[in-house]
């Protein structure tokens, strides 16, 4: 039987965020997801779970400036310290969540460019590394080049590369039909 976590960043767009895990929890659903909790306190996201009696099923690394165009920045050049300390201010809200899986974006570079590659999977590895201590699995999702023009991980292919040269049992590939089929 397929379980579905609802996308809060998505979903029940009507009520303020900390107000959607209710509304999920009241519609039927026992586990959420959004992109990015980083706009409310760790306590504050953990409270809100809590309270509906939800389980976090993922969310996103900070993506740096999203609305100015940042999707991540793993695979940036010189972004290496921002990764860092993005991977850090995540894992405060995996702590106080309990969530098991956190998806890493790859950011805007060119997939053919091997020190795009190379500084990408130094930061999976990174990410894996510290993720690990904590029992959370990264996730990667391709991401189709139609609705994320210039997006380093854009075909699944790439994704399984990545995964398997990261030698870590905690990387995961992120499967969405949408991303696939386009």
């Amino acid at each position: 039987m397929p379980r579905f976590a609802a996308n809060l960043s998505m979903m029940f767009g009507e009520h303020a965020f900390l107000d959607r895990f209710q509304a999920a929890a009241d519609a039927g659903f026992d586990a959420v997801e959004f992109l990015f909790p980083y706009d409310h306190a760790p306590a504050a996201v953990a409270r809100a779970l809590d309270d509906a009696r939800l389980t976090l099923a993922q969310f996103n690394l900070p993506p740096g400036d999203f609305a100015g165009g940042e999707r991540g920045f793993a695979a940036t050049e010189g972004a290496g310290d921002r990764f860092r300390a993005g991977v850090r201010q995540a894992l405060t809200y995996a702590d106080a969540t309990g969530v098991g899986r956190m998806h890493m974006m790859a950011g805007l570079a060119d997939p053919r460019d091997q020190r795009a590659r190379g500084r990408y999977l130094d930061a999976l590895k990174a990410a894996a590394d510290a993720a690990a201590p904590h029992g959370i699995d990264i996730l990667v999702e391709p991401i189709n080049p139609r609705d994320m023009p210039g997006y380093f991980l854009n075909s699944f292919d790439l994704a399984l590369e990545m995964i398997a040269a990261s030698g870590r049992d905690n990387v995961r590939l992120q499967f969405d039909v949408y991303h696939r089929q386009i």
